[in-house]
């Protein structure tokens, strides 16, 4: 289907389901590889390095998915589908740092960490619920958790803005090429 047609309601609404579908399937197996893949014991260094490489690819997967969105057909249902695959891409990224910290050093959080402990402690420093039965208790805990506070507030300010900007650039470029 050509950008400049409209779409009836009825393929929006399969367009916005098979997207949904798509993140679905992918937070799925994401969720799967967290619970499954060997995540051993690490050094702080070694935390502080997969740090850095995992907010490098993470910003790199945010680039990738606002291009996508503005070369869409369809920016607006690409901007929700992308963002229902970053979203626990990033959950599960500090999750899994939870769990390495946890591994590594028992005395990194008030209490030890699970897979599933570390995951629920991801998305209550996410939601900024942060109801403290869990809290960081090393310095390097304390830091990733500061790091993951920071980068919340970026993708919940920031990150939104610029996905909106993509819908809008998207909009933009598909009404110039239907016109």
């Amino acid at each position: 289907m050509a950008p400049s047609e409209t779409l009836t309601s009825r393929r929006r609404r399969w367009l916005v389901v098979r997207g949904l579908l798509r993140a679905l399937v992918t937070a799925v197996v994401m969720v799967a590889l967290y619970y499954v893949l060997p995540l051993e014991r690490r050094s702080d260094t070694y935390v502080v390095v997969e740090l850095a490489i995992g907010v490098g690819l993470m910003a790199g997967v945010i680039a990738w998915q606002v291009r996508a969105i503005i070369r869409s057909n369809y920016p607006a249902i690409r901007a929700i589908q992308s963002l229902a695959t970053a979203t626990p891409l990033f959950l599960l990224f500090f999750a899994s740092l939870y769990y390495i910290l946890g591994l590594d050093n028992a005395a990194a959080f008030s209490e030890p960490l699970n897979r599933s402990d570390a995951l629920y402690f991801t998305v209550t420093i996410f939601s900024t619920v942060g109801f403290g039965d869990i809290t960081g208790q090393t310095e390097t805990a304390r830091l990733v958790v500061t790091v993951q506070m920071l980068l919340d507030l970026v993708i919940l300010g920031l990150g939104i803005q610029v996905i909106l900007e993509a819908v809008k650039r998207g909009k933009a470029s598909a009404d110039e090429t239907g016109s």
